[in-house]
């Protein structure tokens, strides 16, 4: 069984084995506004996710991340599938996120109907990296 949780303050031991990006400040506010979730099957946990607004307005997945050995289950599908619907509860038009151009991240969210629509370019700055990749995801009107 997959199920999916906010993250609580008893979660920090096991968040900070996967997230090596995040503030012990930001992990609280993630805790406090409910925009990190603890996933976990058969009553373990597997992974994270956590999400800002982008623009004060656009939620923006930062990190879905599942342990190596549970990935290619479904789990990051029934994540975002269960993040998307939560968004469009709260009233969102949309969604997006990010990912290097390096990493096989894109494809899977290019599966799941995100399109790409900018880049970021980090080079000769503190946190340099590859191209980060921006994708949005429009939902459906129900007007």
């Amino acid at each position: 069984m997959f199920e999916i949780r906010y993250v609580s303050e008893d979660d920090a031991s096991f968040w900070f084995t996967l997230d090596a990006y995040l503030s012990d400040q930001e992990f609280r506010l993630k805790v406090r506004d409910s925009r990190g979730y603890i996933l976990s099957a058969e009553g373990r946990p597997v992974g994270i996710m956590r999400y800002n607004l982008f623009l004060d307005s656009i939620p923006y997945l930062t990190l879905l991340y599942l342990e190596e050995s549970d990935r290619g289950k479904g789990f990051g599908r029934q994540a975002m599938l269960f993040w998307e619907a939560e968004m469009r509860e709260l009233g969102y038009p949309m969604v997006m996120t990010s990912t290097n151009v390096d990493e096989e991240a894109q494809h899977f969210y290019r599966k799941l109907g995100y399109l790409d629509r900018g880049a970021l370019f980090l080079d000769n700055t503190p946190i340099a990296q590859a191209q980060e990749l921006l994708l949005v995801k429009v939902f459906p009107s129900t007007e």
